[in-house]
């Protein structure tokens, strides 16, 4: 089943960040869903080893198709106690992103880091490094 998602939605996301959701969606079934979480975990990711930070996307189900509300970046911040924090967060229903250096950065900013934030993301997914879990909900 394929699902249709709003890709005219800002901030704006790249082409092969939408691909990539679609290609991980393909065999899932949301028929009674409203809503669709997916997680991208690095087993292997810690505050001692480092590794790929865990990304999680949701997505909400609209008349005839399915729309971003977030997706979000984690990482492990602090020395003694590291604590996993949203790293990079983007928000579909204010239409802000989110740094944990900057806090909510202006809309040239937040272009720039989604850019970056995709490259990265579907390169790495590309590279095999996350498990994937999907809950509908």
């Amino acid at each position: 089943m394929t699902i249709s998602i709003d890709t005219n939605q800002r901030p704006a996301m790249p082409a092969p960040f939408y691909q990539l959701l679609t290609q991980e969606l393909i065999n899932t079934n949301p028929k009674d869903a409203n809503a669709i979480t997916l997680y991208f975990r690095d087993p292997d990711y810690s505050p001692q080893r480092g590794g790929f930070h865990p990304v999680e996307v949701r997505l909400e189900k609209q008349v005839d198709h399915w729309r971003l509300v977030y997706v979000t970046d984690f990482a492990f911040h602090g020395h003694d106690s590291p604590e996993l924090i949203k790293d990079i967060d983007i928000c579909f229903n204010s239409k802000q992103v989110y740094s944990s250096i900057g806090g909510w950065i202006n809309h040239d900013e937040g272009a720039d880091l989604i850019e970056l934030f995709s490259d990265n993301f579907t390169s790495y997914h590309h590279m095999n490094v996350y498990q994937v879990q999907i809950a509908l909900g």
